[in-house]
């Protein structure tokens, strides 16, 4: 069985809020695993947990119960420092709203994860440079985002996303700025990185996206309602 890159192990989030309003259940004693190479897409009703448990996935929260791995590592016992280092490491994110700096060229953007890890300039760009060829944008190198259409920008995400070489992708709605066509041409490159050996975590309410994956984890109030293996669970 191939090693697990994401584990929860009883996971709860509960949300306090203040002046005596009763607190939010967000997850209530999740486990799941998931495996190296997996391409698992996660969805549920609004309030259901989703952002919740991406969240924890992503190292961007904590459990309040329970333990979190990533590669192995207890995300739970770790130091903000250390969650902060593992996280640039480990996890890479694509969003919704591409999240593109405006003054920086496409190479210079997806430099930036790269100069947080202190990454040596020289060896920054041409990170930058393996990764936006890997998504097929080779010839907009200097070009800024304004430049871009949707789908160009949202490919520079994933390249950002990509040049830390991470055990994780995490995408969360990711078309859905996007109209039906350049949306399609997005997934299709998520295929491509998914048989390439990429783990892929994609939160998502389309059922149409979600038949790409191999799994589909639906939550309801912060429960695991159901975990299906689809057609695609043998590729």
């Amino acid at each position: 069985m191939p090693q697990a890159v994401a584990e929860f192990d009883r996971v709860s989030k509960v949300y306090v809020k203040m002046r005596g309003a009763p607190p939010v259940h967000a997850l209530r004693e999740v486990s799941m695993t998931v495996p190296r190479g997996q391409y698992l897409a996660i969805m549920g009703p609004s309030g259901s947990g989703k952002s919740t448990m991406m969240n924890i996935v992503g190292c961007l929260d904590r459990p309040s119960t329970g333990r979190y791995l990533l590669d192995g590592h207890d995300v739970s016992q770790m130091t903000d420092s250390q969650i902060s280092q593992i996280r640039g490491r480990g996890v890479g994110f694509v969003f919704q709203a591409f999240n593109l700096i405006p003054q920086l060229t496409v190479a210079q953007n997806v430099e930036v994860p790269l100069f947080y890890q202190s990454v040596p300039a020289h060896e920054r760009h041409g990170r930058a440079v393996k990764a936006i060829e890997r998504v097929g944008l080779s010839e907009r190198l200097h070009h800024r985002p304004a430049q871009l259409s949707g789908g160009q920008q949202q490919r520079v995400a994933i390249a950002r996303a990509l040049v830390n070489e991470p055990s994780l992708l995490l995408a969360d709605e990711p078309t859905g700025n996007l109209d039906s066509a350049t949306g399609t041409a997005v997934l299709d490159l998520f295929d491509e990185l998914h048989a390439q050996g990429l783990t892929i975590v994609m939160v998502t309410h389309d059922d149409e996206v979600a038949t790409r994956c191999q799994r589909v984890v639906r939550l309801r109030d912060g429960a695991i309602e159901s975990d299906v293996m689809t057609t695609h669970a043998g590729v």
